[in-house]
């Protein structure tokens, strides 16, 4: 096997290149196994396909999770929101009407 084959399947798997990151393997030790196994290899189930599980088990939490939301809670706190908005957009509108702005000079008619 070449180093172009051992290339494209570590493109194909970038799980690896996180091992390397981490300290758990050399690319050379990669390549090593690679040339003695193969890529059909049970191997590569410790490097590659671990990672798959564990980000195929954190979406499943994930999605359980929203799942057990529930919804009128939800709204009810959205609604409860709005209206708090809403009442500190009055106080805002009704400070700003009550006060008159003073003219500079004024004028005295007689």
């Amino acid at each position: 096997m070449s180093k172009e084959t051992f290339k494209s399947f570590a493109r194909l798997h970038p799980e690896l290149a996180t091992h390397v990151l981490k300290g758990e393997g050399t690319w050379q030790q990669f390549y090593e196994i690679f040339e003695i196994y193969g890529e059909s290899s049970p191997v590569w189930n410790n490097y590659i396909n671990n990672n798959k599980l564990i980000e195929t088990n954190t979406f499943k939490e994930v999605f359980n999770s929203l799942k057990a939301i529930d919804m009128d809670s939800v709204q009810q706190g959205i609604n409860n929101l709005k209206k708090t908005v809403s009442l500190l957009q009055d106080l805002g509108n009704n400070s700003s009407n009550t006060r008159q702005p003073k003219p500079l000079y004024k004028k005295f008619e007689d």
